[in-house]
């Protein structure tokens, strides 16, 4: 037999007039959280709108205002390079004219070196420490220090060269920097919420930690100026230095030179009147040496003629030494022979001992030519080396303004 099915359970009416009202009540909570929800999703909207209007805007702002900074820092970095490359081009012709004007010193130095091994060549008593070569020592011991003086500056010189280049270095790449900066905030700054190419970017918002601060940034470019600035200052410092050397050094140069030219001439002139005068007196000498000469010839023909009259008396004495007995009387004539006798002998030995004496005269008066004689050649040398060698060796320096 079937089974009867049974039949579902029977709701009270009471429980369908509260059904049907729970159903009212919970269709108009749901509403009402609807239109909040839906009150709020506008208020959202509008708000996130205008916040994002605002941001946008606010962003676009600072990103002018950062590209006015960055331009701000450009000019002047720019500025700062165009005064620090113009200051080097400038602090190399310092340099050039360093470098010449060391090289100029070499030949004055050169030469006043060789005048001094030149005048070892003098002999005898003028190889003397004068005047002359007191001052070429001295002129010697300038050059060697201006030489000393200009190779610090030179070496001073490349230095603040590379410094110099160091500052242009870093203002160089601080531009290359902001200039990269400035093309990519040009960039960002043309970009609008309809530009084709805009797209997410995953960790965009990431900081990396070889971000810098605001602060950091511009003393970065702070320090490059300073830097810049500080090396341009000491290049201008170091210009104005090399200036006053360069004028000093040729004046003290010039000054020298003059004052050795001066001291070669009054020693030239000096050793002129000293040879003059050993000229005059070899004259005298070779004077008094002939007139000596003719002295010794007179003495000597005086002495000869004496021959004569000495041999005739004594000739006489002895002839008459031969008279028989008391013929051999001593008479007035052999008293006078005798006395004739040695009046000659007396005379003759007076003769030959001033012959003796002015022969000695002679070889003195010999010796003494020789010696002025050898003196001029002295002289005639210490001429040649100081007027000829000397003189005109230094004529060919010329000491110009460096």
């Amino acid at each position: 037999m079937a089974r009867l099915v049974p039949a579902p359970p029977k709701f009270h009416p009471s429980e369908w007039h509260m059904a049907n009202k729970m159903q009212r009540t919970s269709t108009e909570v749901q509403k009402c959280r609807s239109e909040r929800v839906t009150a709020e999703s506008q208020r959202l909207l509008d708000e996130t709108e205008k916040t994002t209007l605002k941001t946008q805007s606010d962003v676009n702002k600072k990103t002018e205002q950062r590209q006015e900074e960055i331009k701000f820092w450009k000019q002047e970095l720019d500025n700062k390079l165009e005064q620090i490359v113009h200051e080097t081009e400038v602090l190399l012709t310092f340099k050039t004219r360093l470098e010449k004007s060391l090289e100029s010193c070499r030949e004055p130095l050169i030469i006043a070196q060789k005048c001094l091994l030149n005048r070892q060549r003098r002999t005898g008593i003028d190889l003397v420490h004068d005047e002359v070569e007191v001052e070429l020592v001295k002129e010697v011991e300038v050059l060697q220090g201006i030489i000393a003086l200009l190779g610090r500056t030179l070496e001073q010189t490349n230095e603040q060269i590379r410094l110099n280049r160091s500052a242009k270095y870093n203002l160089e790449m601080d531009l290359k920097d902001k200039f990269t900066a400035l093309m990519i905030d040009d960039y960002c700054a043309s970009l609008t919420n309809n530009t084709p190419d805009i797209r997410y970017a995953d960790n965009a918002v990431k900081i990396e930690g070889n971000f810098v601060t605001p602060e950091d940034w511009i003393d970065f470019s702070n320090t490059n100026v300073e830097k810049a600035d500080k090396e341009r200052n000491n290049s201008l410092a170091l210009r104005a230095l090399i200036d006053s050397i360069l004028s000093q050094t040729a004046s003290d140069i010039r000054k020298h030179r003059e004052t050795v030219n001066v001291a070669f001439a009054n020693r030239v002139k000096e050793v002129k009147e000293a040879k003059h005068k050993l000229e005059t007196l070899l004259a005298m000498v070779m004077d008094e040496t002939a007139s000596q000469e003719e002295n010794i010839a007179a003495l000597k023909k005086a002495i000869a003629d004496k021959e004569g009259p000495i041999k005739v008396a004594q000739t006489r004495l002895e002839a008459r030494s031969h008279r028989p007995n008391m013929e051999l009387c001593y008479d007035t004539v052999q008293c006078r022979l005798i006395s004739e006798v040695e009046e000659l002998t007396k005379n003759i030995q007076r003769l030959k001992d001033t012959l003796a004496q002015a022969e000695t005269e002679l070889r003195s008066l010999s010796r003494r030519q020789l010696s002025l004689e050898e003196e001029i050649q002295v002289k005639e040398n210490t001429l040649y080396i100081d007027e000829v060698l000397c003189m005109q060796m230094r004529e060919s320096v010329q000491i110009n303004d460096f």
